[in-house]
């Protein structure tokens, strides 16, 4: 995901504070009531967007981290192992062991 949302929304909220701030010193008492009804919401917003990119930036890093380091299992090899024994069986036992292959790797994908 992009951070564009992040950029958008933080952008809004320090235009909106900036308003509310203005409109305060300037006696302005609608557009002062107005800005700041929708400050509290674009914070908030704000503040979950911006703790969302960095889990997201936490979560990239360590499975990086654990693709290189050789931690997590790839999904090709039981499927490859699964296939070298059925090259001299029939084609209904061959359907069969290709099926229990893609079965073991859509499971390994679930429990990883």
């Amino acid at each position: 995901m992009s951070p564009r949302p992040l950029v958008f929304v933080s952008g809004l909220t320090i235009g909106d504070y900036l308003l509310w701030n203005w409109s305060l010193g300037s006696n302005h008492d609608v557009l002062a009531l107005v800005s700041g009804l929708t400050l509290p919401p674009l914070v908030i917003a704000s503040l979950w967007l911006l703790a969302l990119n960095v889990a997201r930036v936490i979560a990239r890093s360590t499975r990086g981290r654990a693709l290189r380091g050789g931690a997590l299992p790839r999904a090709g090899r039981g499927g490859r192992e699964g296939r070298q024994g059925t090259a001299t069986a029939d084609p209904g036992e061959e359907e069969a062991a290709t099926s229990a292959a893609s079965a073991g790797r859509s499971s390994s994908k679930l429990a990883a």
